[in-house]
């Protein structure tokens, strides 16, 4: 399935001690983590000019046919998913040389993603921080059993856990529960600023979406919104899930567990045809990404090209990742991925 496995990749990965005493990757990837204001336009221009337009292209082709608002809706989709990727540069403060206007562009962007950005950059940031820990699951992942895990489980948590993993479900119901849904609820648990950016980001959106179904109509306003929000969702679940969730994917325990095998091991590089590398922001060369949140997307095939250091890492294909989606359960004795029914074998 992989072009590269574990074993030709745990030679470039330095030890627990290298990784503390020196990170040869962090001096190699450390010029690129420069965002350039030219490139960073440059980007905006590319994503969100082009969302905003197609979407008005597609509230006036309403008149002609809605076949015609559905065929719009795919590359405004595109501009739509590479728009979330700008949203996530700025999460990482990567974006833009200011924290405080990563912090601004960031909270606007979210309005069009329905994504409050402090509670979606406290959880990503614990995604990056745990990626690959066992023992520290459950926070901004893909839920993940192991197969000892399954087995112990009752069978209506089986149930919920094949539900949560069929592919219809993760691509279908899934961008509704991850984008509209999900963000809406503050939890319990989370602390006062993170209660403040999910309410105040509700707020927001009350007005902002009350607006629009003012102006246009619920009806007109879902039949735009709706399709190009639903193909990005689902594209956006995708990558994420081929990120990780692959055959020789990395999971250690707590004790075992390194950041820079998680990056280099567990994390892929999707190797996309160009056009689908562009709307999805480089998000592929993830490997990179996890070793330097910092590096803008614009310079992530560039810090690629001039490392060969970092080339000898799982690499998927598109094909790759499609089949990617059958792996359900961690095997810890074969340190793999399986699907359900390896795993009953």
């Amino acid at each position: 399935m992989l072009a590269v496995g574990r074993a030709s990749t745990i030679a470039a990965v330095p030890s627990r001690k290298e990784n503390s005493e020196s990170p040869f990757w962090r001096v190699a990837l450390a010029p690129y983590a420069q965002p350039s204001i030219g490139r960073s336009v440059l980007d905006l221009a590319t994503s969100v000019v082009p969302y905003l337009v197609l979407s008005v292209a597609m509230y006036r082709a309403l008149d002609i046919s809605y076949l015609l608002v559905l065929a719009i809706s795919i590359p405004t989709a595109g501009f739509l998913l590479r728009t979330y990727i700008v949203f996530h540069d700025c999460t990482h403060g990567a974006f833009l040389q200011s924290r405080r206007a990563n912090a601004w562009l960031g909270t606007a962007l979210g309005l069009l993603l329905y994504a409050p950005f402090v509670r979606w950059r406290h959880d990503h940031a614990v995604h990056h921080a745990t990626a690959g820990d066992l023992d520290r699951r459950g926070v901004g992942d893909v839920v993940t059993m192991t197969v000892a895990e399954y087995r112990g489980s009752s069978r209506r948590r089986r149930l919920g856990y094949r539900l949560v993993r069929n592919p219809l479900v993760m691509f279908c119901l899934g961008p509704i529960l991850a984008m509209v849904v999900g963000p809406r609820i503050p939890a319990r648990s989370a602390r006062p600023r993170m209660r403040r950016s999910v309410i105040g980001t509700d707020i927001a959106l009350a007005v902002l979406v009350g607006g629009l179904c003012w102006l246009v109509g619920w009806r007109d306003y879902l039949l735009v919104s709706g399709p190009p929000a639903l193909l990005a969702g689902s594209a956006g679940i995708w990558l994420f899930y081929v990120q990780h969730q692959f055959e020789d994917a990395y999971w250690q325990r707590a004790e075992g567990w390194t950041y820079a095998e998680a990056g280099l091991q567990g994390s892929s590089y999707l190797r996309l045809p160009r056009v689908l590398q562009f709307f999805t922001g480089n998000i592929g060369l993830h490997h990179l990404h996890h070793l330097n949140a910092r590096i803008p997307n614009y310079n992530l095939q560039r810090a690629h090209d001039d490392n060969p250091a970092f080339h000898d890492v799982p690499t998927l294909s598109l094909w790759d990742g499609l089949r990617a989606v059958r792996l359900k359960l961690w095997d810890e004795d074969r340190s793999r991925l399986v699907t359900l029914a390896q795993a009953r074998g």
